[in-house]
């Protein structure tokens, strides 16, 4: 088990990838796009290493942590991550750790899927606000997950007391950018099997960050919100980021300062949950009844437009 992990292991996935993706990009240099996934793969163990190292700092700052208290409020909720997770367990814990390492890949994948249609830059765009802004709001409730938290007790947590505790761990829990990179992938999901695999994917991936123990169920209701962000910025749509980043602000100002008031009444947490998943519905379901990538198609049509130049050029000069 233990050499699974490690062959598991965001380093060396990333590593194995690097290495295929220049094997890859050397059987045809002619092929533009592949140096750009070489590029993207080495962007991403930078974007790791220096990730790891803010985080680590940052960890050293806010060594208290609100692992407690997200406990209580999934209890708050009616269904904590505890309950699913013991499901999880067994034959459905391989394949649901292999979605959870492998989100990078998919980030990649799902940029070359886009650029094709002209939203390459878009999803790149929405990557980036993403991964900045992330580390910000892990600052403002630092938790690491029930794994850490709760050690071998994780699957059975007992009954605590939601005070924050001080635990060493790099603050990574809320919100949950596994499931804000699940939720871009639906905003630039494109015909039915895309928006297939969209789908299968947020929801494997929504079990993998529980059957894990890196997440708290309240986790996955504010990542939600922050991906809508993170997909209308990529989008150039001011300000509907700007009213989802406020919906994943006042999640985690909330939880911060404010989780006595949800835990003290169940029903106001819930109907606040199901507001925020409501919202990203209709926001998904907009888009996907939209035109994709109408905004962005001149982009893509720019070379061809150089290249109709080009030829009409050559006409001229040969016709004298």
């Amino acid at each position: 088990m233990k050499i699974l992990l490690l062959l598991l292991s965001p380093g060396l996935i990333g590593l194995l990838a690097l290495f295929l993706s220049v094997v890859w990009m050397l059987r045809d240099q002619r092929d533009r796009t592949r140096p750009i996934l070489v590029i993207a793969l080495v962007v991403n163990l930078f974007y790791g290493f220096v990730l790891n190292v803010v985080m680590g700092r940052e960890d050293g700052l806010v060594p208290w942590k609100y692992d407690h208290v997200l406990a209580r409020l999934d209890e708050a909720l009616g269904v904590t991550a505890a309950m699913i997770a013991p499901f999880l367990q067994g034959g459905w814990r391989f394949p649901l750790l292999v979605i959870y390492q492998l989100m990078v890949p998919t980030m990649i994948l799902w940029y070359m899927v886009a650029r094709r249609r002209g939203l390459g830059a878009a999803v790149v765009r929405a990557y980036i606000v993403e991964m900045v802004t992330g580390p910000l709001l892990y600052a403002v409730v630092p938790a690491c997950g029930p794994i850490y938290a709760f050690r071998i007790h994780w699957l059975h947590p007992p009954l605590v007391h939601p005070d924050v505790i001080r635990l060493a761990g790099m603050p990574n829990a809320f919100p949950s950018l596994h499931i804000a990179t699940a939720t871009v992938f639906l905003f630039f999901a494109n015909g039915r099997l895309w928006r297939a695999a969209s789908l299968a994917m947020i929801a494997g991936t929504a079990l993998a960050t529980i059957s894990t123990g890196e997440h708290y169920l309240i986790d996955l209701v504010a990542g939600v919100a922050f991906g809508c962000f993170a997909a209308k910025a990529g989008y150039l749509r001011f300000k509907s980021a700007g009213l989802y980043l406020g919906i994943a602000l006042a999640w985690s100002l909330a939880v911060r300062f404010q989780f006595q008031l949800l835990m003290d009444h169940p029903g106001l947490l819930r109907s606040c949950a199901g507001l925020t998943l409501l919202a990203a519905a209709v926001a998904i379901g907009r888009q996907w009844r939209s035109e994709p990538g109408k905004e962005f198609q001149a982009e893509s049509q720019i070379p061809l437009k150089i290249q109709v130049a080009e030829q009409r050029v050559k006409s001229i000069v040969a016709n004298g």
